[in-house]
């Protein structure tokens, strides 16, 4: 099925992402409609149409969906039920069974073990009990995370010694968890992908990723020869990811580089932070992509506009610093519209492409 240009895009969710979706559909001649409860979301700033709803409201969904002709999603953490009112009308990319397996940590990790891939030691946590038997067999150190809702390091509690467990457990409020033993890694990257309806798939050039307090700081491509092994084995586990879930649209992997092996963190099945770079740094965006290919468009070519970018997020007051990097030759400044710079919060990003 082709969505032609001209044609509404619904995107469920008005954050940064569904803003810059809506900036590339815009740029093929789509028109978007955001779904959010939030009064003044950024998406709906430079979307045609906004609908304030909440996320679990089947009949505000159902009238949603009835206004568009495809529709997607910008984030994870919603309920995937809710969305047959969506499913039921129009298609909805990616499907979702990819939503449903990624916004759990256990059902994430466990679908990718059945595809060939290796996360770290991991172990089923849902009550006090549970966690001291998972670190008799994962040990210490370990980190002991929510299945659900966690993003940018929240829901998430670092054990150094088997006494500490019982402050771990209330710092994630003892909801249903798992824990990962601690991974020494020499660098972290992520893999994005692309999927069409049609199975045709492509692959940006991985980002090596640093975080700093949990919250993604700067992605640059490309990563050092040195990681090149761990990288093509993290590719062939993406495509047979997507292929498994017969994925349509933007899919983001995480992993770890422990020498010339890639061990699997999380994925997004969504266009994702570690792939801003691709609006100025690739000849299409993972954006553009994405509206291509939920629309049943033939995907664009993925290949590097410079020899080296990096991306920078922007996070708190350091998007305040606006003028200093408009001033900057080769710096690409991207502010979100958000009102309130509270810390942690991303702000906006900035690209710079270099030789």
């Amino acid at each position: 099925m082709i969505v032609p240009p001209g044609s509404t895009i619904g995107i469920v969710g008005g954050g940064q992402l569904g803003r810059m979706l809506s900036l590339a559909a815009a740029s093929l001649g789509y028109k978007c409609h955001i779904y959010a409860p939030d009064e003044t979301p950024p998406a709906g700033e430079v979307a045609a149409h906004l609908t304030r709803g909440r996320f679990d409201d089947e009949d505000a969904l159902a009238r949603f969906a009835g206004q568009v002709d495809v529709c997607t999603y910008e984030f994870e953490n919603i309920a995937a039920g809710p969305l047959s009112a969506i499913v039921s009308q129009v298609p909805l990319y990616p499907p979702r069974e990819s939503l449903e397996i990624a916004q759990d940590r256990l059902s994430e990790k466990s679908f990718v073990v059945r595809q060939g891939g290796r996360p770290a030691p991991f172990a089923r946590v849902d009550e006090a009990a549970g966690l001291e038997a998972a670190l008799a067999e994962i040990g210490t150190p370990a980190i002991l995370k929510t299945r659900r809702l966690g993003y940018d390091g929240k829901g998430q509690a670092r054990i150094e010694r088997p006494e500490a467990a019982p402050l771990a457990w209330e710092t994630v409020a003892a909801a249903p968890s798992l824990l990962e033993s601690f991974v020494t890694f020499d660098a972290e990257f992520s893999i994005l992908l692309c999927r069409g309806t049609d199975g045709e798939t492509v692959l940006w050039d991985a980002p090596r990723n640093i975080h700093r307090s949990g919250i993604l700081d700067r992605s640059i491509v490309p990563v050092e020869p040195a990681l090149q092994p761990a990288v093509a084995a993290a590719e062939a586990l993406a495509r047979r990811v997507a292929e498994a879930l017969d994925h349509v649209g933007v899919l983001a992997l995480e992993f770890f580089a422990v020498g010339e092996e890639a061990l699997f963190n999380e994925m997004a099945p969504r266009v994702h932070n570690s792939g801003h770079w691709t609006i100025e740094g690739a000849v299409s965006s993972q954006f553009e992509n994405h509206i291509r290919a939920i629309c049943g468009l033939p995907l664009g070519a993925t290949g590097r506009t410079a020899p080296r970018v990096e991306m920078v997020n922007l996070i708190g007051r350091d998007a305040d610093d606006w003028r200093t990097l408009l001033a900057e030759p080769g710096a690409h400044l991207h502010l979100y519209g958000k009102r309130h710079a509270r810390p942690g919060r991303k702000m906006g990003h900035v690209t710079r492409l270099s030789a």
